[in-house]
C-alpha cells in the first residue's frame, strides 16, 4: 500500500472520532469513502457534492461579513445552519471568517477588513502591493528565509512588529557571552516591549479563535461530516507574486532578475512541502488545498508559465504525494491553454479544481489523469434561475462524471449566491449524479 492509499484509508476509517451516533459513523465513512474513490479514479455510488459556501453562511443566516469576523458565536450558528441546511460530502467549519479581533490586534496590513474600509457585508479584501522592493528580497531570502521575514517582511505587513526591524541578525548571537548580554538588551527598550506585550494579546486571541474551530470541527466530523481539507500550501511564484513583490513587482522581476526569482521559488519548494504535510498529517486529513492566482491565461504567457510557473508549482505538488498526501490546486482564472502543461502529474494523486476552462476538453485531456473540482459558474449561482443550474449540473455530470473522477462544485467560492441555486446545485447532484 502506498503512502496516499494509507492516508486516504485512515481518513476514511475515521479512527479516533467519537460520532453522535452510529449511524453517524456510517454517514462519515459513506462520504469519505465516496470522495476517495473518485480521487483515485474509480466509479463511486454517487457524485459528491463539496460546495465552496465561502461567506454565504452568514449572508444566508442573515449576519453581515462583519459580524461574523468579530462574533465567533455567530459565526459558528451561521455555519451550523448551513451544514444542516445542505448536508455536503465535505464541510469546513466558521474558519473562513478569519478572526477579525486577531488581525486587528496585529495590526495586519495585506487586508481590509468588512466595517473596516470594506462595506460590512462585503467580503474581506486583498490588497495587491510591493511590500518588498526586489533589491530586499532576493540575496536576503536566499541567505537566509527565517531572518528575512523576521526582520524585513513581517514588519511591513504586521504593525506591531514594526520595531521588530532594527533586531540584530540572529546570526550575531553568536559570540560568546558579550553577544548575547549585547542583543538582549534590544528587547529592553520601550518600543520592542510595547510590541511584545501586544503580540502576547493577539497570541491569546488567536489561541481562543483556533479552539473554537477546533471544537467546531470535532463536532463536524462527529455527526459524520469529513473536513473539506486538511492542510495548505500555495504555488512558490505566488508566495513570491501576493505577498511580498505585489503583482506588478513580479512581472518586472520575470524580465529583470529571472535567475533569482528562479532560485527564490526554488528555496520556497521544501518550505512548502512541510507546510502542507505537516498540517496534513496532523489533522488527519491528506487533501492539501492550494489556492493559485497568477498562473492563467492572461497574466503571463504559455512560455512564462512553462518557465516561472509550473516547474516550482509541479515540484511542491509532487513532493507533497510522494509524502502521502493529495494535492488540490484552485486554478483561478481561464486555464484551458494549459491543460497539456499540467497534465504532467502521477496518475490518480490529485484534484484539479478548475474556475474557467473549457470542460469539454479538460476531460478529453485530463480525464485519465485527475479527479476534478468545479466548475459551476458564480455568475450562474448567483443571477441564474434553478433551471439553468439544473442543466448545467446535468451537463456537468453527463461530461466529467462519466466513469467517476467528478466532484460537483461552484468554480470559487460563491458568498452571495441565491439560496435556491445553491439548493438546487446540491440535491440535483445528490438525485442525479448517482451511478447505475
Amino acid at each position: 500500500m502506498d503512502k496516499e492509499t494509507e492516508m486516504l484509508e485512515k481518513w476514511c476509517t475515521a479512527p479516533g472520532i467519537e460520532f453522535i451516533h452510529e449511524e453517524a459513523e456510517e454517514a462519515y465513512k459513506r462520504r469519505a469513502r465516496r470522495v476517495a474513490d473518485v480521487i483515485q479514479l474509480k466509479v463511486p455510488d454517487r457524485v459528491p457534492v463539496v460546495p465552496s459556501f465561502g461567506m454565504f453562511p452568514a449572508l444566508n443566516s442573515g449576519y453581515t461579513c462583519e459580524e461574523v469576523m468579530f462574533d465567533y458565536e455567530k459565526a459558528r450558528r451561521a455555519w451550523m445552519k448551513t451544514l444542516a441546511d445542505f448536508e455536503p460530502d465535505l464541510f469546513r467549519g466558521s474558519g473562513y471568517a478569519f478572526s477579525g479581533h486577531v488581525l486587528e490586534a496585529l495590526d495586519y496590513r495585506q487586508l481590509k477588513l468588512p466595517g473596516r474600509g470594506v462595506a460590512p457585508h462585503h467580503i474581506y479584501q486583498f490588497l495587491d502591493r510591493e511590500y518588498v522592493k526586489a533589491e530586499e528580497l532576493y540575496d536576503h531570502f536566499l541567505d537566509d528565509p527565517s531572518d528575512f521575514m523576521l526582520r524585513t517582511y513581517l514588519p511591513r505587513v504586521c504593525g506591531i512588529l514594526e520595531p521588530m526591524k532594527n533586531l540584530p541578525p540572529l546570526t550575531t548571537w553568536f559570540g560568546y557571552y558579550l553577544s548575547i548580554l549585547s542583543n538582549a538588551a534590544f528587547f529592553g527598550s520601550p518600543e520592542v516591549m510595547d510590541a511584545l506585550e501586544s503580540l502576547l494579546k493577539a497570541g491569546a486571541e488567536a489561541l481562543r479563535w483556533g479552539r473554537r474551530l477546533a471544537e467546531e470541527a470535532g463536532q463536524i466530523r462527529s455527526m459524520g461530516y469529513p473536513s473539506m481539507e486538511g492542510g495548505g500550501s500555495a504555488a512558490p511564484f505566488d508566495v513570491i507574486g501576493d505577498w511580498f513583490r505585489g503583482t506588478r513587482g513580479i512581472m518586472i522581476d520575470m524580465y529583470r532578475t529571472p535567475e533569482k526569482l528562479l532560485a527564490a521559488m526554488d528555496k520556497l519548494v521544501p518550505i512548502l512541502v512541510r507546510m502542507g504535510t505537516d498540517q496534513a498529517k496532523r489533522n488527519g486529513n491528506p487533501i492539501v488545498g492550494l489556492m493559485l492566482h497568477k498562473g492563467p491565461e492572461g497574466f503571463m504567457s504559455p512560455g512564462q508559465f512553462k518557465t516561472f510557473y509550473w516547474p516550482s508549482l509541479r515540484k511542491v505538488m509532487t513532493a507533497l504525494i510522494e509524502e502521502g498526501c493529495i494535492p488540490m490546486p484552485l486554478f483561478e482564472g481561464r486555464y484551458t491553454s494549459r491543460l497539456e502543461i499540467i497534465k504532467e502529474i502521477p496518475r490518480a494523486k490529485a484534484i484539479y479544481w478548475f474556475e474557467q476552462v473549457d470542460i469539454h476538453k479538460a476531460k478529453e485531456i485530463l480525464g485519465d489523469t485527475v479527479c476534478f473540482r468545479g466548475n459551476v459558474p458564480v455568475s450562474l449561482l448567483h443571477s441564474g434561475t434553478t433551471v439553468q443550474v439544473k442543466n448545467y449540473v446535468k451537463m456537468l455530470i453527463d461530461v466529467v462524471g462519466r466513469g467517476g473522477g467528478l466532484m460537483v462544485d461552484c468554480g470559487i467560492w460563491f458568498d452571495e449566491a441565491k439560496h435556491e441555486n445553491v439548493k438546487t446545485m446540491v440535491d440535483f447532484s445528490k438525485e442525479y449524479g448517482v451511478y447505475r
